[in-house]
């Protein structure tokens, strides 16, 4: 579905950050996504942005609110998942996935996908940063997205909404892709089988 004629040539892909807030820790209890934002870059462009809040049809719970502010006024008149979800997947279409710890992100994303009736994210090459950062940046005391961008220099505080986060996870990206690059991983192959969230 995503991948439909990939280049070898790492500053040639298009990839499509993404973020989700959500009013829990769990889909399989019925935790849902409140925010879905995106990044569509390629090489150091960026290309496209997405960015919605989603009316999820119950309560965040009080701990995903201390994280994210997200509140039920901001959620009220917000679209279903159902309107957000086929906007996002015609907006990553063609891309490569990243995301900031993969499998939070893609467990609620198939969820909804399942919820909504749509086949899920299977097969495809979903990277996953954290496991870019633990492989090229080793020994790190923790692997918070907050502490890795400090470690590589990034400034951008973390506000735990999803685009903030979108973009402060596109810059560790950057970098680490430039750290993969001068350790010798230059193609896409060898980069996604690197860091493809399995």
């Amino acid at each position: 579905m995503l991948l439909p004629e990939m280049t070898e040539n790492i500053e040639e892909v298009e990839f499509t950050i993404f973020d989700t807030e959500t009013t829990g820790l769990n889909p399989v209890s019925g935790d849902r996504i409140v925010e879905l934002a995106a990044l569509r870059v390629k090489g150091k462009e960026r290309i496209a942005e997405f960015d919605a809040l989603v009316n999820p049809g119950r309560l965040i719970s009080p701990g995903a609110f201390a994280v994210n502010k997200i509140t039920p006024e901001m959620l009220k008149d917000a679209p279903g998942i159902e309107t957000v979800i086929l906007k996002f997947l015609d907006f990553i279409q063609g891309s490569c996935l990243c995301s900031y710890n993969a499998e939070f992100d893609l467990s609620f994303l198939n969820n909804e996908l399942k919820l909504t009736g749509q086949p899920v994210i299977t097969g495809s090459v979903v990277l996953d940063v954290l496991t870019m950062a633990r492989r090229l940046l080793p020994g790190l005391p923790r692997y918070a997205l907050w502490f890795v961008a400090r470690e590589l220099g990034v400034s951008t505080i973390q506000k735990h909404r999803a685009f903030a986060d979108v973009e402060m996870t596109w810059e560790v990206f950057s970098k680490l892709k430039i750290i993969a690059q001068e350790k010798g991983t230059t193609n896409f192959t060898d980069f996604s089988n690197l860091f493809v969230f399995k």
